[in-house]
């Protein structure tokens, strides 16, 4: 009887921090667009809206010196990922731009960046990706360069510029349970394609 009293009270407390956690979580992910930090370069993950264009503004305004957008699909162009970004994309501009074609995961996103910043001589980076997804970036750039200095850039998606539904509240327990994975080191490999 004590041994199911004692499993009892460690499940509920469990559960209980699982959801303080996930309140914690949901409230992070919604804070506001902070000021960037001025770095050495700068890398958006793509993966979600609005990030590219948050980056190409930041490059722009000459908060970094050179861009990695990271995760980019294999027929994309800069023209096209930068269609919706808020300034003209001069030569100069996309002279400074890398985009970064292996990486299919966060985990190869800290890879690849990892590289380019190596090649690069980029010794601070501001990180640019979704508020509900920035904790998780944040942790797997760290592992893969440890010696990097990284600032966080959450930004604001569409999903949760307005009131929570089903599907916005699917999304953030999708990522809060893979936050919870990557610390718990759940999330391992390399996740690159292979160089052509």
């Amino acid at each position: 009887m004590k041994l199911l009293s004692a499993t009892t009270t460690l499940l509920l407390i469990l559960a209980l921090s699982w959801c303080v956690g996930f309140v914690w979580f949901c409230a992070d992910a919604l804070r506001p667009v902070p000021d960037p930090a001025h770095c050495d370069g700068i890398v958006a993950l793509t993966g979600g809206r609005d990030r590219v264009e948050a980056s190409l503004l930041l490059l722009s305004k000459g908060v970094g010196k050179k861009l990695l957008i990271s995760g980019v699909g294999p027929h994309a162009t800069l023209s096209q990922l930068s269609e919706r970004a808020p300034v003209r994309l001069s030569p100069e501009l996309a002279n400074r731009i890398t985009l970064g074609r292996r990486a299919v995961s966060t985990i190869g996103n800290g890879t690849e960046t990892a590289e380019w910043a190596a090649k690069q001589g980029i010794h601070s980076l501001l990180v640019v990706t979704a508020g509900y997804h920035i904790r998780r970036a944040m942790l797997e750039l760290h592992r893969a360069a440890p010696d990097l200095s990284l600032s966080p850039y959450p930004i604001r998606p569409p999903a949760l510029r307005h009131r929570p539904d089903r599907a916005t509240l699917a999304l953030l327990l999708r990522e809060y349970t893979k936050l919870i994975g990557s610390h718990l080191g759940l999330s391992r490999g390399v996740n690159l394609t292979p160089r052509a």
